[in-house]
């Protein structure tokens, strides 16, 4: 709200001129710069022409703003009054011609193209030499507006999809944890069966010479135990050797599965019917 002047207030001189701005409005400051309280307008205040734009519209070529103009009006695309769009559309170019030449240009070729169709519309309607109706001049502009439309539609479609960074955020999880290899356990029947062929295969290799030998079931851990430090994984089978009788392959077996009691070993089987192996039981460092 403006204060009211007194009308005893005296005038001022500024460059010459008597300024009717008194220096306090109802003993107020009128205004503040740096914090300094202002009681007088400044005289060498400038204001560039350009200071202030402001854009009602914004088109995106041509055809965006022709299309506009119809759509506003609800006229009929199909049968454009050209008379009254290409006036609208001349004034808008006027409009930006004071503004931006460059830009301008851009829309004048499109004006000129009105301005044709609006012309051979007001001649006379020629048939063509093999007695069909001349096309409507306005054809080719329906034809372009038509799929520029489209194209628009569908572009806004597409905007109205969620955008990753616009509409929502990628969730990233970060979990460390240790990749141990977890093998099936051993079926009971799958060792029975294991167990039975290598009796069969020994069997078959047994000699008829009656011998005493002492065995010794440590001796055949230690064996078993330094042979898996010198591979990875040693099939079930190859641990044994049936063409030393059955009593060694008996042992051999007993050994095998104290060390697999005590937890030094592991007996692996990747699925049913597959190779039983043993390995070295994990030890973690």
């Amino acid at each position: 709200m403006l204060a009211h002047l007194p009308s005893s207030a005296p005038d001022l001189v500024v460059d010459g001129r008597p300024d009717s701005t008194p220096d306090v409005i109802d003993g107020v400051a009128y205004a503040r710069l740096y914090g300094e309280p202002l009681f007088r307008m400044p005289t060498d205040l400038y204001i560039p022409p350009d200071a202030l734009e402001v854009f009602l519209e914004a088109f995106e070529g041509p055809l965006d703003l022709l299309l506009y103009l119809i759509r506003k009006q609800n006229f009929n695309i199909l049968d454009i009054p050209m008379a009254q769009v290409t006036k609208q559309y001349l004034q808008y170019v006027d409009q930006i011609r004071l503004h931006n030449l460059e830009l301008a240009a851009e829309y004048l070729l499109m004006a000129a193209m009105l301005i044709e169709i609006k012309s051979r519309m007001l001649l006379p309607v020629r048939k063509a030499d093999t007695g069909e109706e001349a096309a409507d001049p306005r054809a080719e502009l329906v034809r372009r507006l038509l799929e520029y439309e489209q194209m628009k539609l569908a572009s806004q479609q597409i905007d109205a999809l969620p955008q990753l960074g616009r509409d929502y955020v990628r969730t990233q999880v970060y979990i460390e944890q240790s990749i141990v290899t977890r093998w099936p356990e051993v079926e009971v029947v799958d060792l029975q069966a294991a167990w039975a062929d290598l009796i069969k295969r020994a069997k078959l290799t047994a000699h008829h010479m009656i011998s005493r030998e002492e065995l010794s079931v440590r001796e055949h851990m230690t064996s078993i135990l330094r042979r898996l430090q010198s591979t990875k994984f040693v099939e079930f089978a190859d641990l044994f050797d049936p063409s030393r009788g059955v009593p060694v392959v008996v042992v051999n077996f007993v050994a095998l599965l104290e060390l697999a009691k005590e937890t030094l070993i592991e007996i692996t089987q990747a699925e049913p019917f597959a190779p039983i192996y043993v390995r070295l039981a994990y030890a973690p460092s």
